[in-house]
């Protein structure tokens, strides 16, 4: 299912059940998928994901709320 959802689809899903889930949330979940390290991938990605769960966030209002 996280292959399906993509790392940030599947954090913005749980950051709405658990509002205190962080960016090292989202950067587990992209090393799950991607076979680096999440160290690796907070480093290489640390603009790119929080940009592209924004861009999720607009496209998908309704997902946001609780």
């Amino acid at each position: 299912m996280l292959r399906e959802l993509g790392a940030v689809a599947a954090y913005a899903r749980t950051r709405r059940i658990h509002g205190g889930a962080s960016l090292n949330l989202l950067w587990g979940l992209e090393a799950a998928l991607s076979g680096l390290t999440w160290r690796e991938v907070a480093r290489e990605h640390r603009t790119s994901l929080p940009l592209a769960l924004e861009n999720n966030e607009r496209q998908h209002p309704e997902a946001c709320k609780a």
